[in-house]
This record gives structure tokens, C-alpha cells and sequence, in this order.
């Protein structure tokens, strides 16, 4: 992980943001069938930026019952894709569940699949203003932290979500930030903050925080989609400005994707221009598909979605002449 050398602390900033994330079906948009089938280029053009398949990009599969948790690893093999980032909701009542995570280790084994952090949700506002049940969130997630490590995780992804003015939240999350990677830090796992709505979906707020933190296990997990700091009124920020000042503390990247036109181009994010932000921070490591559409099939947008990362991972990683 590399870090800008100046960061400015600019808690609460709100610039103007981009158009609205549409989900509705495109009428040129790219079909099923050619999302099941387009020819993608080697993974090997990724050596800087494998791949990762983020568990939400399932979820429909999962809660239906369609598709089994253990058996999250086989579908990512199926898809081509060589590292899983789970999702805490799929198996909320196993993390001490030492039998089950030994289950989930020989599923990852049996198909040459790394396990790369698992995303938390549900566990309590880590930024939130009552003392007793922001304790009670920071403990809640020590499971988590000993589940990933028996996983082999790296990371677990948390949410620094709270009620107040940009600052005083901004205080609390540093607060716990500072706790809960001081504990993680005794099992080699990082705590990594993901924008996700609020004023955490602020590039510039959630830097300051970063900043505040200064620990080395604590960075983000920059979200090319979730910059909706409020629904309503409505306000959003500018999405590429919001990944350029996360990066510095990146530990991993989601590129999340809603819809695809015909020739496999992202509608609403303008990906080639996302990864070259990535790129120029001088990241280097797993860059993961979550694919939120509602048009394609689960399975063919991720396909569409690798398909296209791909594409442009091949661009972006050709020598400067």
C-alpha cells in the first residue's frame, strides 16, 4: 500500500455528484446469451490485479437457496476467477463455528481458491453515538476478526456508519477504528472501511478518517459504485474523485457494475477510467467483481464484468512508451 505524501482532512466534504446508478434494462444493451460467451483475454494480463469475486454479486442465488455457501468457491473456479471475498450474511451463525470454517478452508483448497477477506455487515454502527452500543458493535466484530484469520483472510471489511454532523461521527469512527484494528492487528488481519453510504460515501470524509486512524492495518476498500451519501433529498459525490482520494489507503478494490450495452461497456461507471485512477495510485493487488445488476442473470454479469476488466486490465497494464 502506497500513501500520498499530503492528505488534506476535509471532513464533510460534498461535491457534485454523477448522474444516478440506472438499473433498468438498456435496449441495446448487451444480452445474456453474448454475457455467457464473450472470449476473454488470459488472467494472466492481470499479474498486477488478479481478480476476486465478491459474494453479493450471488446474493440472489444465495438468499433463494439456489446456491449453497459452501459451495461459493466451485462457482468462482467455474467462472474463472481464482479468489473469493465472502459476506458475513451467508454464514451469520458460523463465524466461531470452528468445524464449518474447516469446511469452508477444504471447499477454498479443493478448488484453488484464495480467501481474501470477509465483508461485515449487521454487527452494530461503529460510529455511533451511544457509548455502550458502540462497545458493544466494536466486540461484536472480534468474531470476525478470528473467523477471517482461521479463513486466512487478510481483511475483514467494515462499515463506519453513525448519526450526526460529519465531525463528531468522523470522531467515533476514528475511535473504533483505532480499537478494533488495534485488536486485529494481534491476529495479522486488517480492518478495512468501505464507502457505503452516509458520510462514508465522502471521498474527502472518509480520507480524513484514514488519516485520524494513521495505523497500518486500517485502510478502505474503495466502491466504484456506493457514493450516495443521502436519498433524500438526494446527494451524491463524484465517484471518481471519491476513489482517487481513497486509494492512498486501498487495500483491495470493488469494482462494482450494473448494466452492460452492446459492445460489454459498464453504463453507469466508466470503468477504463476507474482503473486508471487504481493504477496511478500505484495499487497493486485484487481488484473484485460486484456485479449489482438486475437485467443479466447473476452469473452472466459477473462473466460481462470480468470480461471487461479484463479488457481494460490488458490496456492499463502496457508499458508507458
Amino acid at each position: 500500500m502506497q500513501r500520498r505524501a499530503v492528505i488534506r482532512y476535509a471532513v464533510g466534504a460534498i461535491l457534485p455528484g454523477l448522474a444516478g446508478i440506472n438499473l433498468t434494462a438498456c435496449q441495446q444493451g448487451l444480452e445474456e446469451s453474448t454475457a455467457m460467451n464473450i472470449n476473454h483475454p488470459e488472467t494472466s494480463a492481470t499479474a498486477d490485479f488478479p481478480l476476486s469475486l465478491a459474494q453479493w454479486s450471488l446474493h440472489r442465488a444465495l438468499w433463494a437457496g439456489d446456491l449453497d455457501h459452501l459451495d461459493f468457491a466451485a462457482t468462482a473456479r467455474r467462472l474463472d476467477i481464482g479468489a473469493v471475498e465472502y459476506v458475513n450474511q451467508f454464514f451469520a451463525d458460523k463465524a466461531e463455528d470452528a468445524a464449518y470454517l474447516e469446511q469452508m478452508n477444504g471447499r477454498a483448497v479443493d478448488h484453488d481458491i484464495r480467501q481474501l477477506l470477509i465483508m461485515v455487515d449487521g454487527e452494530g454502527n461503529l460510529a455511533g453515538d451511544d457509548t455502550k452500543e458502540r462497545q458493544l458493535a466494536i466486540s461484536n466484530h472480534h468474531k470476525w476478526v478470528h473467523a477471517a484469520a482461521r479463513l486466512g483472510c487478510h481483511s475483514i471489511r467494515v462499515n463506519a456508519a453513525g448519526k450526526g454532523d460529519a465531525e463528531d461521527v468522523a470522531k467515533r469512527a476514528v475511535d473504533s477504528l483505532t480499537q478494533l484494528a488495534s485488536y486485529a492487528a494481534q491476529e495479522n488481519i486488517n480492518i478495512l472501511v468501505e464507502n457505503h453510504g452516509g458520510h462514508s460515501s465522502s471521498g474527502a470524509w472518509l480520507a480524513g478518517v484514514m488519516a485520524a486512524v494513521n495505523l497500518p492495518n486500517c485502510g478502505t476498500l474503495p466502491d466504484f459504485g456506493n457514493f450516495t451519501m443521502a436519498m433524500f433529498p438526494p446527494r451524491k459525490y463524484d465517484r471518481y474523485l471519491g476513489v482517487e482520494e481513497l486509494m492512498p489507503w486501498a487495500m483491495g478494490v470493488s469494482a462494482k457494475t450494473y448494466d452492460f450495452d452492446s459492445q460489454g461497456e459498464e453504463t453507469t461507471i466508466d470503468i477504463a477510467r476507474m482503473l486508471g485512477i487504481v493504477k496511478a495510485s500505484g495499487f497493486k493487488g485484487h481488484i473484485g467483481i460486484e456485479y449489482e445488476g438486475s437485467r443479466l442473470s447473476e452469473e452472466a454479469g459477473i462473466r460481462a464484468t470480468r470480461d471487461l476488466l479484463l479488457r481494460n486490465l490488458t490496456e492499463v497494464q502496457k508499458p508507458a512508451h
